[in-house]
């Protein structure tokens, strides 16, 4: 099965391709330009540079949010297009989710954190299953990054451009905290790929006509104060 899967929920946009669970392209763009520059041409490149035509494409994927209103838009309004030219299938995903994968082979939690600007950034914990898989460990939050102090894991490892930002936050909270930096502070597509071929086994698949972005917060948000459920894996 082959998938196309893209992310514009944040300041980057990525493409990958996947056949199967196996990452075949994957690139991620960092321009400084508006995704609805980017994204079609890089759908493209992403093709011939797997060889492979959009028709042959069996599952498109993208990130449902939370992230940039517009950058969420330009990518669910790609993916629903693209779906209904081809008559295939979508999958839409958690862009807190899809981060989380760049820290997936961490033992303890893992803290996807996303830079919401006013001050705030989006956050979810997961942890790893015995197989492997990350599942979230309660709500994804709009919060003030100082609310992580009332985080109840001991052990966690923090990634997203978020955690960049507020690294003296984290570092001075409890617990022993660890940061993941670079290129794992940006929502890759061959992770939002991972994820829509599980929602496609599991035949979790985008309604086109009711699916919409996911928004934490309305434009006038205060900050809030995380609700952190029980520690479960």
């Amino acid at each position: 099965m082959l998938t196309l899967a893209f992310d514009t929920s944040a300041k980057t946009a990525s493409v990958a391709v996947l056949e199967d669970d196996i990452v075949v392209y994957d690139v991620m763009i960092n321009a400084g330009k508006n995704h609805s520059e980017v994204l079609l041409p890089a759908i493209g490149q992403a093709c011939a540079g797997s060889g492979v035509h959009i028709r042959q494409i069996d599952l498109f994927a993208c990130t449902l949010g939370p992230g940039s209103f517009t950058g969420l838009r330009i990518g669910l309004s790609t993916l629903k297009g693209l779906m209904m030219a081809t008559g295939k299938p979508g999958a839409g995903v958690s862009s807190l989710h899809a981060l989380a994968l760049n820290a997936r082979h961490s033992t303890g939690t893992v803290a996807a954190m996303m830079d919401a600007g006013r001050g705030q950034v989006y956050l979810a914990y997961f942890r790893s299953d015995e197989d492997g898989f990350l599942h979230p460990l309660g709500p994804e939050t709009a919060t003030a990054p100082q609310n992580i102090a009332d985080c109840p894991y001991e052990e966690v490892v923090y990634v997203g451009d978020g955690a960049v930002k507020y690294a003296a936050v984290i570092n001075s909270s409890p617990g022993r905290n660890q940061l993941v930096f670079a290129e794992s502070q940006f929502i890759r597509a061959w992770a939002v790929g991972l994820l829509a071929v599980e929602k496609y086994r599991s035949r979790d698949l985008l309604d086109i006509q009711k699916t919409t972005p996911v928004y934490l917060r309305p434009a006038d948000a205060a900050p809030g104060k995380p609700v952190f459920p029980r520690q479960t894996v």
